[in-house]
């Protein structure tokens, strides 16, 4: 099998690294890919946004399977595209991505089906902000209601920075989605759906704030860990057949059904899982974590998901123990990051690049935000946090940070952090 991914991230690094271990792949290629990426697939360079550039490249190369890594891609209609080439794609069509492309297609969606979520309302002009503002609180969530790539929610017990937030949305062209604050902690599940039949994988959490105890402006993800060793047994089935089944059927109902991943975020209140948002592909950073633990060869489970057959699969296969993922960002991330910065220790077992390029001379410089994410496993969760921290303490990037703290709480016996984040 030919597998080509599209993505630069580390989550594209994680399911680049699982395909090399798929006995059936024979050929991979990531593109654009990254640093990380090239020493396991061969890189090719396309625009990932462009339907037809992704469409030309996947025939050019031959593609038997082409997996689409982050969102804007598929709410672009790659996967649509692909198809209508006749090349297996995994990930939705354009139509069904707007689960997470529009919040408030996926809060109608969510209403259709009886999925429990916050209550919010939309605010398209500036006339219109103060009247809403005063329906919520005291703590006020905003939101993007469009792709943000995580950094376009604020939750503030500030009035004014809520206000503050709306109005820079708004003068952007942004509708603004509020919401009411879900307390309890955070969980992400990933599930494989191909239609109809729905497969989680393990349940993760991550850390959305840029600094240890939960604290500073949102990012794309700080760190992860999975399992959750906190959640009851019945957790994952309680998510699959109140939130994520029902929203699978809805959404075949109207005739555009899911196939691909579906990600829920969930905040896990007192009156049962809430859904915070849902998206259309595999989370970063968690990928990094789950897949660490999954034994089952990826790209057949891929397979089987883009071509309807899921159902037929047998349970799915995992390795023991937990892992935690660490993200190491670039210097004045999540705003303007430096880049081209020498990073060194890059290469070793455990790291996974993301914003990262090679130069000529062969240094790997970064080149983004969210440079690496540094994986450990192990039998517990102290035993995955200290393998994770050892292979960190062998990287450096200049002007380089990160969390201290990823699953500490968890791995001490502590239920979860609190959701703070939304």
């Amino acid at each position: 099998m030919r597998v080509l991914v599209i993505g630069s991230g580390a989550r594209e690094h994680a399911l680049v690294l699982a395909a090399s271990h798929d006995p059936d792949v024979t050929a991979l290629a990531c593109a654009p890919g990254n640093a990380g990426t090239a020493t396991l697939a061969e890189p090719l360079a396309v625009d990932g946004n462009d339907p037809g550039a992704v469409t030309a490249l996947a025939r050019q190369w031959q593609a038997d399977l082409v997996v689409i890594g982050p969102e804007a891609p598929l709410v672009a209609g790659v996967a649509d595209a692909v198809r209508a080439a006749g090349i297996t794609c995994f990930g939705p069509s354009a139509a069904a991505a707007r689960i997470e492309g529009s919040k408030s297609f996926a809060k109608d969606v969510m209403a259709a089906a009886g999925v429990a979520t916050a209550h919010s309302e939309i605010v398209d002009t500036p006339a219109r902000l103060d009247a809403c503002l005063s329906r919520f609180g005291p703590t006020w969530v905003v939101k993007d209601d469009g792709l943000a790539a995580g950094k376009g929610v604020v939750v503030t017990t500030s009035y004014d920075q809520a206000r503050q937030h709306a109005l820079t949305l708004l003068d952007g062209g942004h509708p603004v989605l509020l919401e009411s604050f879900l307390d309890g902690p955070e969980a992400s599940l990933f599930c494989l759906v191909d239609g109809t039949a729905v497969r989680p994988l393990l349940p993760a959490q991550d850390f959305k704030r840029v600094g240890d105890g939960d604290i500073g402006p949102n990012t794309g993800g700080m760190g992860a860990y999975a399992p959750l060793p906190w959640a009851p047994d019945d957790l994952v089935d309680d998510i699959v057949s109140g939130v994520v089944q029902p929203v699978v059927d809805e959404l075949a109902k109207r005739g555009t059904p899911f196939s691909g991943l579906l990600y829920a975020g969930l905040a896990l209140t007192t009156d049962g899982p809430q859904v915070i948002e849902f998206n259309c592909r595999f989370g970063d950073p968690e990928t990094q974590a789950v897949l660490a633990l999954l034994h089952t060869p990826l790209c057949r489970l891929l397979t089987a998901t883009a071509t309807g057959t899921l159902a037929d699969e047998p349970p799915l296969e995992w390795a023991p123990g937990s892992a935690v993922t660490v993200v190491i960002a670039a210097d004045g991330y999540p705003g303007r990051p430096r880049v081209d910065d020498v990073i060194t220790g890059s290469d070793a077992a455990g790291v996974l690049h993301a914003g990262t390029r090679r130069r000529d001379d062969g240094a790997v410089v970064s080149a983004g935000g969210r440079v690496l994410s540094i994986v450990g496993t192990g039998d517990d969760l102290s035993d995955a946090r200290e393998q994770a921290y050892q292979r960190l303490a062998k990287v450096h990037l200049a002007g380089g940070h990160h969390r201290t703290d990823i699953a500490l709480a968890a791995a001490e016996g502590k239920r979860a952090i609190q959701t703070s984040t939304q």
